[in-house]
């Protein structure tokens, strides 16, 4: 690949409009459909240009969405003696924030196994009864269910969860579950599943003892 291949001509305003989407966040089919189209006509250019720079482009076309992730450092290094800086940070999170986004995926695996809608809507309610079974009892149910509301809203940041506007007249929340946690938790993950359960629960026993003691 030489310089003059790297060079964003004039004449391509598809290419730079594709690029500056990724490198500001997900791009998804449903939400820009012309976008998406420009992505589809330039994969490589576009892979080209942002593997210069420590990032990979990630694309579903099934699924209908792309964004960029952080190179392996096997693959970023190639023959330098020092891995490249990164741009996209890794984020730790939290135990249940954690366990929220497991059970919001084998969600949707099992919505995709029964054949329904695409997009899996789920109320507020209901995503607070999928956790709510794992963490420990308390007296203090309110303070529970505001702890929970806390990593629904963290879901939102990280970008797995959208909250919806509601044609309720009792303005229920409701979010769509992004199909892009595909990408982060595949199917050899999910098929552990009970295992990382046995695990969840087992360190939710541990976090309780601990407030005991």
């Amino acid at each position: 690949m030489t310089e003059d291949e790297l060079t964003l001509e004039p004449s391509e305003p598809k290419l730079s409009m594709v690029l500056i989407h990724l490198f500001k966040g997900v791009l998804y089919k449903e939400t820009d459909v012309k976008l998406w189209s420009y992505l589809l006509q330039l994969p490589t250019r576009v892979r080209e240009y942002v593997q210069i720079i420590g990032l990979e482009l990630v694309l579903d076309e099934a699924e209908g969405y792309a964004f960029l992730r952080s190179q392996d450092d096997a693959t970023a290094i190639e023959k330098e003696d020092q891995p490249l800086p990164r741009l996209i940070a890794r984020r730790p999170l939290s135990f249940p924030v954690s366990l929220l986004l497991t059970l919001l995926r084998k969600r949707m695996a099992e919505e995709d196994s029964s054949g329904g809608n695409t997009r899996l809507i789920l109320k507020r309610d209901e995503i607070i009864s999928l956790i709510r079974v794992f963490l420990a009892e308390s007296s203090n149910e309110a303070r529970i269910i505001d702890q929970v509301d806390a990593y629904i809203r963290k879901v939102v940041e990280l970008g797995f969860l959208r909250k919806l506007k509601s044609s309720n007249s009792k303005d229920e929340t409701v979010y769509e579950v992004m199909r892009i946690l595909k990408a982060f938790i595949d199917a050899q993950w999910l098929s552990e599943f009970d295992t990382r359960l046995a695990e969840y629960a087992e360190h939710a026993a541990v976090k309780e003892d601990s407030k005991d003691d």
